[in-house]
């Protein structure tokens, strides 16, 4: 797999992977506007990556399979000063659940988190139901730090969502 950051010329690639794996993320993400997966949206929102990378807000990595987009990790909300913390998100292709690929790109990001920003603590949020990404985190090394009522709006339901963390260890 190879694991880049998005580009403005991704947005084909990521109109293909969200179409095709809406109904797959449609249990986990909010509610999404019809059009939100077209290449003219995409291409919007691959600009404001662009330059929330430039300002240093938010990472967006894709793993990719002979081109073709197979999986999404973004860390975002970054803060700087005393905190020096993101959010992690991520998603991967139905076909590939299970093989490991999430574990690779979720990997690389938190690599880059602690590494290049020199970011302290990563924070990922989870619904209780959710027993893929449950076990993703734990895999990582990531610690259960409590569980927050209604905290997400995830398909027109508020949704319990466990918080956990995980600090960079050269900081321990």
């Amino acid at each position: 797999m190879n694991i880049r950051l998005t580009t403005k010329d991704d947005e084909s690639r990521l109109a293909d992977y969200y179409s095709s794996n809406a109904q797959h993320f449609y249990l986990w993400e909010p509610f999404r506007e019809p059009g939100y997966y077209s290449e003219a949206s995409i291409q919007i929102r691959l600009f404001e990556y662009e330059e929330q990378h430039r300002v240093g807000s938010a990472a967006h990595f894709i793993g990719l399979d002979d081109g073709k987009v197979i999986a999404h990790c973004s860390l975002t909300n970054i803060v700087y000063g005393p905190f020096r913390a993101c959010f992690i998100g991520y998603g991967v292709s139905k076909e590939f659940e299970g093989t490991g690929t999430m574990s690779k790109l979720c990997l690389a990001a938190i690599k880059y988190a602690f590494d290049v920003l020199e970011l302290n603590r990563i924070m990922a949020n989870y619904m209780p139901c959710n027993e893929r990404s449950c076990r993703l985190l734990k895999k990582l090394g990531f610690s259960e730090e409590g569980l927050a009522k209604k905290y997400l709006k995830i398909n027109g339901s508020w949704e319990d969502h466990v918080l956990t963390a995980l600090v960079n260890p050269a900081n321990a």
